[in-house]
């Protein structure tokens, strides 16, 4: 039987199963703020992680990447393929780039595929390897004793690494829908959709170490907001593009979707109080004046199966390598027993302490 622990007091399942540990995104990334920091309501997301773990394809690479200025005519060619960067005297080829992103974990390469300026930055980290590559080459500092030997090193646990990974691989049909299912119900109390609410906010910023001329100013601000507000017709996002766009902020004070649990207390208590459509009165808490408007609501509900499969699915393929690889180390060194030398083993180990040097 597999045991759920959940933690929900910052918006996240971090769920640890005995058998299985799920890493199922719970939700789109979400904006938040625990810790007080204007013009959020609620806890700052983490960059993710990732994002969500569900598998991905790998991204496909941009016909081109160029630095500097575009030239007139066919791309210049390497080996058969388009050119798509350079620096100093190397060219990267279109396949050369595709492999490059091709390494990296199906997270990764989602992040790259739905974001240019990540992928362009990636691109940019590769062309720097490749000159630091020249740069060793010119110094030939790649033949000196001692980097050979830890070369060497590297290169074996390489091997290593990448052999176990294939000694350990699940069976391409694992895991089974039947499998899936069994692990979606057991985990099914962990998929649980905390109820959402969608919000828009005016913010009045006052710092911590505000004088009372501030306060006094800063009230003033938030007595007028809440005079237009009362007012007929009030546009609760006009005033908020006017009042935000102080502190850098508009989209009508838009905030999203937010699971409950991502709302600060203080003003979670005040929005489960509200009307669809209606504004609270003003919240004053340590980083400013909030005024919450409530939007909609999403009732709480668990993830389906389709929801979560792809996540599943990846989860349950890491966890069976895993096993894999631990049974198949066990049996090597169970037919092939070490011998340790301990009184040796003793003597470099004394031969490593502060004291013996």
């Amino acid at each position: 039987m597999t045991i759920i622990i959940i933690d929900r007091a910052v918006g996240r399942w971090p769920i640890r199963v005995t058998a299985l540990s799920l890493a199922l995104a719970c939700c789109p990334m979400l904006a938040s703020a625990q810790t007080p920091q204007p013009p959020r309501a609620v806890q700052a997301p983490a960059k993710p992680k990732a994002a969500p773990q569900a598998a991905a394809q790998p991204a496909a690479a941009p016909a081109a990447v160029t630095q500097g200025t575009a030239t007139q005519g066919s791309a210049p060619k390497v080996a058969g393929e388009d050119v798509v960067a350079r620096v100093g005297n190397t060219n990267v080829s279109a396949e050369e780039l595709r492999s490059y992103v091709a390494a990296f974990g199906p997270n990764e390469r989602t992040a790259l595929a739905q974001d240019p300026a990540l992928f362009s930055q990636a691109v940019r980290m590769l062309l720097a390897n490749r000159l630091v590559l020249q740069e060793i080459s010119a110094k030939k500092w790649d033949q000196h004793p001692n980097v050979l030997a830890q070369l060497e090193r590297v290169r074996e646990n390489a091997m290593v690494e990448l052999y176990l990974q294939t000694a350990s691989a699940p069976p391409t049909n694992y895991p089974s829908d039947e499998d899936l299912q069994k692990v979606y119900d057991a985990n099914r109390a962990a998929l649980l959709m905390p109820r959402q609410f969608e919000l828009a906010q005016i913010f009045v910023a006052l710092p911590k170490d505000a004088d009372k001329a501030a306060e006094d100013q800063a009230k003033k601000s938030v007595d007028d907001i809440q005079r237009k507000l009362k007012a007929p017709a009030a546009d609760f996002a006009a005033l908020a593009n006017e009042n935000n766009a102080k502190n850098s902020t508009g989209n009508g004070g838009e905030l999203g979707w937010l699971l409950e649990t991502q709302i600060r207390q203080e003003i979670r208590a005040r929005v489960m109080e509200l009307a669809k459509g209606a504004v609270t009165d003003p919240i004053r808490l340590d980083d400013g004046w909030h005024i919450i408007k409530l939007i909609d609501t999403k009732a709480s509900y668990t993830r389906t199966l389709p929801e979560v499969r792809d996540q599943l699915v990846t989860q349950m393929r890491n966890e069976r390598a895993t096993a894999l690889r631990r049974a198949y180390i066990a049996e090597l060194l169970k037919e092939h027993p070490p011998v340790l030398n301990e009184l040796a083993l003793s003597n470099l180990l004394l031969e490593q302490t502060p004291a013996a040097r």
